[in-house]
């Protein structure tokens, strides 16, 4: 996180007033919704970047509380739908095999050269993983392995810390995570997990519109409504 990013730690924070609140006014739904955020058998650590260096030296941040255990990284502007499992099978995979899992899927070709790029021997469905031969950050359409694209959930060894603080930064001065898996795969066997649903990528505009628009429709008490009300703009 960041000293600017409190409404983060925030969220995850029990709100003791709140909840007593709730209580009190026999709330009880929202007082379940607002208790469904974190678990009382979860803990959350936080950990602050003091300097934005790039994605590889965020995860490099949490080392310390980590240490030599296997874990997974989930960038969360990156939204995907929970009931697809795609993270728990990438796991699974993980814990049975041991290999290190990447997510992908493909994307058109003038999107090619905003993610990185995976280059794989196998035609893969969603669901399947073929292994990695080479990862390229943000290729052009041209010099593409392929138009599979990083999404934004992995799973890694701890041997990934290593290659971490091993990896130059690049010319815009960050540490690539893209550069510390490329070294990954001359030592470990790694991934591409095809990913079955679809992804939102809510670091832009209009992904954000998207993810947003499709988990209203699919809420299951404001998805009728909603829907109702989109009609009426569309006609």
């Amino acid at each position: 996180t960041h000293s600017s990013k409190n409404a983060i730690e925030n969220h995850f924070e029990s709100s003791f007033e709140l909840e007593t609140i709730l209580e009190k006014r026999v709330k009880r739904q929202l007082l379940e919704d607002i208790q469904s955020i974190c678990p009382n058998d979860v803990t959350i650590f936080h950990v602050r970047q003091k300097h934005a260096l790039g994605l590889g030296h965020a995860i490099l941040c949490a080392e310390p509380i980590i240490r030599d255990h296997p874990f997974v990284v989930l960038l969360p502007d990156v939204i995907l739908d929970i009931k697809n499992n795609n993270l728990s099978a990438m796991i699974d995979n993980f814990l049975t095999y041991g290999r290190n899992q990447i997510l992908v899927e493909p994307v058109s070709e003038d999107d090619i050269d905003k993610y990185g790029i995976v280059d794989i021997n196998d035609d893969i469905e969603g669901g399947q993983c073929s292994k990695i031969n080479s990862i390229v950050e943000k290729p052009s359409k041209e010099n593409a392995p392929s138009n599979l694209a990083v999404v934004g959930r992995y799973v890694f060894s701890s041997k990934i810390w290593r290659l971490i603080k091993s990896t130059s930064m690049d010319n815009s001065g960050e540490i690539q995570l893209t550069d510390a898996i490329s070294q990954l795969l001359n030592e470990e066997n790694c991934e591409a997990f095809k990913i079955i649903g679809e992804s939102y990528d809510c670091g832009n505009k209009l992904g954000y519109i998207k993810a947003f628009t499709k988990f209203c429709l699919n809420h299951e008490t404001l998805g009728e409504e909603y829907k109702k009300f989109l009609n009426t703009l569309l006609t």
